[in-house]
């Protein structure tokens, strides 16, 4: 550990050790004012099921069959599954709401009242609120949903009519989720639960405490405790709503209170996820103009019959339902030009997310190197200038 980071901090669960946050030793250097730089270089996430190709070829193949790049997650069902079922909940309060004569009308009313999604935290408030890119939708998993509800009773009953069960040993309300998988055609099941976080005081690092369901909130918390899956979560909204352009929705505006507020920090933890965050983000920058570029160059490949087959094209649609119902309705050759579509169309928005991003990164590494300039650090990136 340094002073101002930590060199070593957690990656997927608390106390696992498993990051290493150290700069390039023999790149540190002093100039002629005392200011120390250190140089980072870029890191991509750990996936041992998954090595990015260096053939063009081979990664465009990869990306149209649905497995160009994975996202670290925090669960084992799908979260549109996990979405489904967090909207049968939103629906049953909604419902309450608006009938007058329910023994919960006051209470739904009232805990509705800044929107039905205020009462969410966490990935599924991200995927409701469709913060992220459609890959991160259709690639993240996780095992709970997390409400911020102060109504307790309203809550349980809820739960309770839509079929959840209360667990007597860890007191936690459980539901038995089912699916196919479509890659190995496999019936799946996993335990989802429903935590309610505003009956919790959880700590999250540093003594602090989940404070609402904000994307300020939402990005204090995964800032503070920085593992793989916050990280990959912050950069995949970043990527949608920094916008190049210099504009941005409100919400977004409030959330980088949570970076300037990170950043201001003493936590020698927090600046070393944010120095993480920033090292990820530039190289899945560099991942994001590589791809892009890619499949802007060989998107007519998917004509290619000797390469893409019928049967070729009734196997990739197995990565979308919307896909597998066109099949039925319309055969391969008509499909293949919905997916030909589809490729060209993320060929764009991935050289757009790239530029989004790397305007994030830029504004994030400049924030931090502000509030470190007091004791003459300067962080840099490898290969950024």
């Amino acid at each position: 550990m340094t002073l101002i980071w930590d060199t070593i901090s957690d990656a997927v669960e608390k106390r696992d050790k498993l990051r290493e946050v150290s700069s390039i030793n023999a790149k540190t250097k002093v100039d002629k004012n005392g200011f120390t730089h250190y140089v980072f270089s870029k890191i991509m996430f750990h996936n041992p099921r998954y090595v990015v190709p260096q053939n063009d070829i081979k990664l465009f193949k990869k990306f149209i069959d649905g497995g160009s790049r994975e996202y670290p997650s925090d669960g084992k069902i799908p979260v549109d599954l996990v979405g489904g079922q967090a909207r049968i909940i939103l629906r049953e309060i909604t419902k309450i709401s608006k009938d007058s004569n329910h023994s919960f009308n006051n209470d739904a009313c009232s805990i509705i009242q800044s929107g039905i999604l205020g009462i969410l935290r966490g990935t599924v408030k991200l995927y409701l609120g469709k913060y992220t890119t459609r890959d991160w939708r259709r690639k993240r998993f996780t095992d709970d949903i997390d409400f911020w509800i102060y109504k307790i009773p309203l809550l349980e009953y809820v739960l309770k009519k839509t079929g959840w069960v209360k667990n007597k040993a860890t007191r936690e309300w459980e539901k038995k989720i089912y699916w196919d998988n479509p890659f190995s055609n496999e019936r799946e099941e996993h335990i989802l639960i429903a935590s309610n976080d505003i009956n919790q005081a959880l700590d999250f690092g540093g003594g602090s405490y989940l404070d609402g369901t904000k994307l300020r909130d939402i990005f204090n918390k995964k800032l503070k405790r920085g593992h793989d899956v916050d990280i990959s979560d912050i950069i995949n909204v970043a990527m949608v709503f920094n916008k190049s352009e210099g504009f941005a929705v409100d919400a977004w505006y409030e959330g980088w209170e949570a970076f300037e507020e990170s950043a201001n920090t003493r936590s020698t933890r927090t600046i070393s996820n944010m120095i993480t965050l920033i090292r990820h983000s530039f190289s899945i920058v560099d991942y994001l103009e590589r791809i892009g570029n890619i499949l802007l160059k060989l998107h007519d490949l998917i004509f290619d019959q000797t390469i893409y087959p019928n049967e070729k094209i009734v196997k990739i649609t197995r990565v979308s339902v919307h896909w597998q119902k066109y099949l039925r309705r319309h055969g391969p050759d008509i499909t293949r030009e919905l997916i030909h579509n589809y490729i060209f169309e993320q060929g764009h928005f991935k050289i757009y997310y790239s530029k989004n991003l790397r305007h994030f990164a830029e504004r994030v590494l400049k924030l931090l190197n502000s509030k470190v300039k007091n004791v003459k650090v300067i962080f840099e990136i490898e290969g950024e200038n």
